[in-house]
């Protein structure tokens, strides 16, 4: 088949020929319909990820099933499905105690090692092991992932549209209802307003926030965020963004999410904090990146810095919620979506998403 094979940072990502070895037991094959770019690919690209190489990228996808392994009874073929980059193994503590999003063996295996559940690789070129991409590699014309990473969603869905549900809107969306918790009638600042941050903000809306602040460098991706929810824009261009938001909402805020991951933009979340706020980091930096507060401050005030991974979502469960809040006319989806590539055009796609051009690319096989 084909696939988007990332070497090193000083190769340019191929679209080349690999081999697909089929489901082994507790895995399925799946057709891709749609994979979307998100800057998490651009983090391999750079080198700024550990991630084993040769791997085929993508992590963000929807398709459709065409082969069952062993023991897999909860999906069935020509089942639509959202892909998951976390595909929970449901039998560490984590999993256990309902926080899938932390799972342990994804964390130390899948992830770190590019491998599937059983310490081993599904995809090879010309005899070389290729190394899968958070359990998924959705950059390919099919993909072989754990079956708990296929998710069943409702076959009216465009799959061309819900491939975004599996990164952009879980991640976004999650960080607002699962890890902050936001209440209704809530303040709240979201720092960048790329695929991730616009579902942020409409995460703050679904929520019932009173006040969205929406701010980024660029004045169009704000003025986007309106149409999702926003409520005040600030152009972060144009002097302190903090002292920006200060003048809207003196008090500081509820909440405030840093949907980028520099260093900066984590220590403007912190301080832009009132009584009792809580700043979550959803956007993720560099490895090694490292950001200040004052202890002291964050104690005196009863603030919390919040770490969200993949939105704490449980996949099985949000993601299906998702999609029908998108059909139901509760989500905005299609918006979030700026174009669509051929497969053989993934190069193009990443540097469109590096360069500011594109909000979310979706490739088709």
């Amino acid at each position: 088949m084909q696939a988007a094979v990332f070497t090193d940072t000083d190769t340019p990502v191929e679209v080349t020929e690999v081999q697909l070895e089929g489901p082994r037991a507790g895995e399925v094959r799946v057709k891709i319909a749609a994979a979307g770019v998100c800057h998490s690919d651009l983090h391999v690209k750079r080198g700024e990820w550990d991630a084993p190489a040769p791997l085929v990228m993508g992590h963000e996808g929807s398709g459709v099933v065409t082969e069952l392994g062993e023991g897999v009874t909860s999906l069935a073929v020509g089942d639509h499905v959202v892909l998951s980059w976390v595909p929970p193994c449901g039998e560490c503590r984590y999993c256990r105690q309902g926080h899938e999003a932390r799972c342990q063996k994804v964390a130390t295996v899948v992830a770190p090692k590019g491998v599937l559940f059983d310490g081993t690789s599904r995809l090879s070129r010309d005899g070389e092991t290729v190394h899968h991409y958070l359990g998924v590699s959705s950059y390919a014309e099919e993909v072989v992932v754990p079956a708990s990473g296929a998710i069943k969603v409702r076959d009216d869905a465009p799959l061309d549209v819900i491939a975004v549900v599996g990164c952009a809107v879980a991640t976004g969306v999650g960080a607002v209802l699962n890890t902050a918790a936001v209440e209704p009638g809530s303040t709240v600042a979201v720092i960048g307003c790329g695929g991730v941050g616009l579902n942020v903000v409409q995460g703050a809306k679904l929520a019932g926030a009173d006040r969205i602040v929406a701010i980024d460098v660029l004045p169009e991706k704000t003025a986007m965020a309106v149409q999702f929810g926003a409520t005040d824009r600030i152009d972060g261009s144009k002097g302190d963004a903090v002292e920006q938001l200060l003048e809207l909402i003196p008090d500081g805020v509820d909440y405030a999410f840093d949907a980028i991951g520099r260093t900066i933009t984590t220590e403007q979340a912190i301080k832009m904090l009132g009584l009792g706020g809580a700043a979550v980091i959803v956007g993720l930096p560099p490895t090694g990146a490292k950001a200040s507060f004052e202890p002291l401050v964050l104690a005196e005030a009863d603030q919390r810095i919040l770490g969200s991974n993949y939105g704490s979502v449980r996949p099985a469960i949000d993601i299906p919620a998702l999609v029908d809040k998108y059909m139901d006319g509760q989500l905005k989806l299609d918006p979030l979506i700026s174009g669509r590539r051929p497969l053989a055009e993934a190069r193009e796609a990443l540097d469109e998403l590096e360069s500011g051009a594109a909000l979310r690319t979706l490739l088709i096989p």
